[in-house]
């Protein structure tokens, strides 16, 4: 059986992501989610590289009960365009000019990952590069019309309409664009 070594946690997904919890389900895991409440804003002047992995951690610093051997997983997905870090659109508007920015352009999607238990916290993070085709104004406000973007990173769902469309070529993890770097989160759980 996969995971034997994790038998003795309870695995908690501290995420309210349905995406993340699709994942973890794929992966063949058990786990109970939660949803902590945490300000996902970044200090000035930290590189957008750092960005991820620093608000993965800001998740899981909430997280203090320990009572059955948790295991907590947070994560925090950024895209980031140029040194510019690209968060979750305000509105019709800021998601139309976010994706206007991507499009034609090729840009880097980072998950930071904090694992934290009673005995450990450990922090890692995956970057996958996606480009866009040129999107036109008509398949932009299209996609922001018949879609959600607005719960996620860069305006954008991969696995929606627009990823199907409208992205010519990916360099990395493709489950790390939805929000959880799949084989590496598997890698690190099964040496934890």
């Amino acid at each position: 059986c996969m995971f034997d070594n994790l038998k003795k946690y309870q695995l908690v997904l501290a995420s309210g992501s349905p995406r993340r919890q699709e994942i973890l389900r794929a992966m063949g895991l058990n786990f109970t989610t939660m949803h902590p409440d945490v300000d996902e804003n970044v200090p000035e002047g930290m590189p957008a590289k750092d960005a991820a992995e620093y608000l993965a951690g800001k998740k899981a610093k909430e997280l203090t009960d320990f009572s059955k051997n948790q295991l907590y997983i947070t994560a925090d997905t950024i895209v980031v365009l140029e040194g510019e870090i690209l968060g979750k659109p305000k509105d019709f508007d800021d998601a139309f000019t976010m994706l206007s920015k991507l499009s034609g352009s090729t840009h880097e999607v980072i998950t930071g990952v904090c694992m934290k238990s009673r005995l450990a916290v450990h922090i890692f993070s995956e970057t996958t590069r996606v480009t866009f085709k040129n999107i036109t104004k008509n398949q932009l406000e299209y996609y922001l019309n018949n879609y959600n973007p607005y719960d996620k990173a860069g305006a954008y769902g991969i696995q929606e309409w627009i990823g199907m469309t409208g992205i010519e070529k990916i360099e990395g993890d493709y489950f790390n664009v939805v929000g959880l770097p799949a084989q590496h989160l598997y890698d690190e759980l099964n040496a934890y």
